[in-house]
């Protein structure tokens, strides 16, 4: 696969084969991934903790939110749900401002998992609190992002822009996820 391809696969997906297991090795490869990529002024503040225990999960679960365009779906059903999260975490130890890093690892960590045939989303609607509390973190550490992890159970589809420029994400009667993209004649501006 060639990188446009891979970017093209690497989606956010939502509804996963929650019985497909991921294990501790396959997490800390993709943990990997994102510690080797691009940081600013090479500071290295983000941590990391890695779930795929079910009971655990299920516990995980009820605090995150779920696809904000799709106002009438509560999140993936039972047997839809991530088999795996990874938790995106801030040491203000090194810095406050931990810039782009996060984006930056979240980006490597869900290309390395589509390269390995899973998918994720990238979540940081959360109760960060709640979920310090769950995973038992230090005190000072701060939860930032969460990558639900699976085996997509999902299509998702880019489509183009429509002319009335509404980015919203939907889903068809058949359950495939469609993201609208502006195209690249829209976001490559000319230099004088």
């Amino acid at each position: 696969m060639n990188m446009q391809e891979l970017v093209r696969l690497t989606r956010s997906y939502r509804r996963f084969h929650e019985d497909h297991e991921i294990g501790r090795e396959v997490l800390e490869q993709l943990v990997d991934l994102a510690r080797l990529g691009a940081s600013g002024r090479n500071l290295q503040p983000l941590k990391y903790a890695v779930c795929a225990d079910r009971k655990r999960n299920a516990l995980l679960f009820p605090e995150l939110a779920w696809a904000g365009y799709l106002k009438e779906w509560p999140g993936p059903v039972e047997g839809e749900r991530p088999s795996a999260y990874i938790f995106v975490l801030g040491d203000p130890g090194i810095t406050r401002d931990y810039g782009v890093d996060p984006g930056i690892a979240c980006q490597n960590i869900l290309l390395g998992a589509t390269v390995l045939g899973l998918g994720g989303c990238i979540i940081g609607s959360l109760k960060r609190d709640r979920l310090k509390e769950l995973l038992g973190l230090p005190g000072h550490l701060e939860v930032l992002l969460v990558i639900a992890l699976g085996k997509p159970k999902e299509e998702v589809r880019i489509e183009p822009m429509a002319a009335d420029g509404d980015v919203r994400y939907w889903r068809d009667e058949a359950g495939v996820h469609h993201v609208p993209k502006r195209s690249l004649a829209e976001i490559l501006v000319p230099l004088a």
